[in-house]
C-alpha cells in the first residue's frame, strides 16, 4: 500500500507520470497546433484551449465540433503535433526518471503512441517499458482505465502505485483507480489540484530512492 507521512514522504512500488506538463513542456506546440486547427475549422480557439489539456484529442473534438469526423480530425492534429519539435523536458525530468530503477516507472498519457514517443525523443527522455496512450484504452482520463491499464501491464496493484499529474482530469483518473496522486503545479494553479494527496511546484523538489525491501521512497524537498 502506498503510504504518506507528515514529513511528505511516500513509499510505493511504482511511479506513473503523465507526459505533457509533467515530463515534457509542450505548451507552445499544443497551443499553436490546436489554434491553427481551430482557425481552419472556424472554431473558437479559446474554447478549444479551455478543455484541451489532459484529455484525449478525440474527446476535445467531440465537444467543440460534433459535426466533424472526430477520428479523422484527431489523427490529423496528432500527426501535426508529433512532427512539431517545439518541446522541451520539464526541469528535473531527466534526473528524476534516471533515479528510478528500470521497470518501476511508466508514462500514462492522453496522446497517441506516435505523439508520446516523438515528444520523449525530442526532449532526450527515455521511452519507458510501460507507455499507456490513447491507442491502448477505450475510455480516456478522467476515467480510471488509463492508469489501471498501466498498473496491470506492470503487474503491480493500483494501491501500490503513485501517480504524478498536472491536470484535474488525470488526478481524477488516478484517484478513481485507487492510486495516490502527487499534483504538479505546472499547468494549473494549486487550487485546481485539490484532489491530489499533495502538490509540488517542480519535479526538482522530488527525490526517489529504493529502500532495503525494494520499495521506492519518494521525498518532497
Amino acid at each position: 500500500m502506498v503510504k504518506i507521512d507528515i514529513m511528505r514522504t511516500f513509499s510505493c512500488s511504482a511511479i506513473f507520470f503523465d507526459l505533457d506538463g509533467v515530463l515534457v513542456d509542450s505548451t507552445r506546440a499544443v497551443d499553436r497546433e490546436w489554434r491553427e486547427w481551430a482557425r481552419r475549422k472556424g472554431i473558437d480557439g479559446d474554447a478549444v484551449m479551455a478543455i484541451a489539456h489532459g484529455v484525449r484529442t478525440i474527446e476535445v473534438i467531440r465537444q467543440v465540433a460534433p459535426h466533424l469526423d472526430a477520428e479523422a480530425e484527431a489523427a490529423e492534429i496528432e500527426n501535426d503535433e508529433a512532427h512539431d519539435p517545439d518541446v522541451v523536458a520539464m526541469p528535473g525530468a531527466l534526473e528524476l526518471v534516471r533515479s528510478i530503477p528500470t521497470g518501476r516507472w511508466g508514462v500514462v498519457t492522453s496522446g497517441t503512441r506516435l505523439l508520446a514517443s516523438a515528444r520523449l525523443q525530442f526532449c532526450g527522455l527515455p521511452v519507458p517499458e510501460i507507455l499507456i496512450t490513447s491507442d491502448d484504452v477505450t475510455n480516456g482520463k478522467p476515467h480510471p482505465e488509463p492508469y489501471l491499464k498501466g498498473a496491470e501491464r506492470m503487474g503491480i496493484a493500483p494501491a501500490d502505485c503513485l501517480v504524478i499529474e498536472d491536470a484535474p482530469a488525470g488526478i481524477q483518473s488516478a484517484r478513481a483507480g485507487g492510486m495516490r496522486v502527487m499534483g504538479l503545479a505546472s499547468t494549473y494553479a494549486e487550487s485546481k489540484l485539490a484532489e491530489a494527496d499533495v502538490v509540488v511546484e517542480q519535479l526538482r523538489n522530488i527525490q526517489v530512492s529504493a529502500n532495503g525491501s525494494g520499495s521506492l521512497v519518494i521525498k518532497i524537498r
